[in-house]
């Protein structure tokens, strides 16, 4: 079982670093290709995937990363680093969003004519390449494959309207055509870097995962026989996927120690279904006073 889940955890980071390279290579190649046919809506679309290139690029060097687990600098381990990974990928794309829309509304103001044929030409090759990395991703089991063979699948889908739109100018020099696509990219690239942000910010904040019910947790908690009340129960999550919990409970009625074993296994199983990566919970009598009650905690009593 250990070497296996080993050998699976490095298939997936050369998968990752494949990618990466593959990614970087043909930004890179559309950036040139974008101002040497003089195409903003070619620009844009290297600006996508300049963000591909740099979530593969953090993903493969976090997956790296976070097999050392914890240590004595990060108890935690290292999986709050793909946040900052995100959060870092939102802001470049968001800087590279802006100067396309600058570039575009300049050109739809001040037409400047493309060249058609040689927009043809790369979106072929963008076409191919995305469609082969989609269809050889489209076989990955894992969220995350399949999660890099939509994107992929959408770059193509970009591509294609970037051939349209060539195709339309290889008959018809329309010069705003070009930017106006351009902007529709943009904003595609925009809406998609909003919403992720909104949740990477969310978990940085260490708001409550949004698959967890606080108030639910806290009632099945106050079920278990002998408890007399809760108080600070926290919630958040590492990365979005790795949640951890910790609570006090006030106990009430305890003549033996058999009994507080009995309060925590339950406790253990009510939180057993809900999978978290990490859980701490403090029994307190109800003879002891919690020094953190009287900062003013959050005490449920029944």
């Amino acid at each position: 079982m250990g070497s296996h889940h080993h050998h699976e955890h490095n298939h997936s980071g050369k998968k990752l670093k494949v990618a990466f390279f593959l990614n970087l290579g043909f930004t890179v190649f559309e950036i040139f290709g974008g101002l040497y046919v003089n195409s903003v809506a070619i620009l844009s679309d290297a600006i996508h995937d300049l963000g591909d290139s740099l979530s593969l690029g953090t993903a493969w060097y976090l997956d790296k990363k976070s097999k050392k687990g914890a240590d004595s600098k990060f108890s935690f381990g290292y999986a709050r680093f793909s946040l900052l990974g995100a959060l870092i990928n939102s802001l470049v794309l968001i800087g590279g969003s802006v100067y396309v829309i600058y570039e575009a509304v300049g050109r739809i103001l001040e037409p400047e004519h493309s060249d058609a044929g040689g927009m043809i030409v790369f979106a072929l090759i963008g076409i191919a390449v995305n469609g082969y990395a989609a269809w050889k991703m489209s076989g990955g089991s894992s969220l995350n494959e399949k999660v890099v063979s939509w994107h992929l699948m959408e770059d193509v889908l970009g591509w294609v309207a970037v051939l349209i739109v060539a195709i339309v100018l290889r008959f018809k020099d329309i010069h705003y055509l070009d930017p106006a696509l351009s902007l529709l990219i943009t904003a595609y690239i925009l809406w998609g870097v909003m919403r992720r942000l909104k949740e990477t910010l969310f978990v940085f904040l260490e708001g409550v995962p949004r698959n967890i019910d606080l108030p639910t947790i806290e009632r099945e908690l106050m079920a278990i026989g002998n408890v007399q009340s809760l108080h600070h129960t926290r919630i958040w999550s590492l990365d979005g996927e790795h949640n951890v919990l910790t609570t006090h409970l006030k106990l009430e009625q305890i003549s033996s120690f058999r009994q507080i074993l009995k309060v925590k296994e339950t406790a253990r199983k009510v939180l057993k279904k809900y999978h978290f990566a990490h859980y701490t919970i403090e029994t307190e009598l109800d003879e002891e006073n919690c020094p953190l009650l009287e900062n003013g905690g959050d005490s449920k009593q029944h």
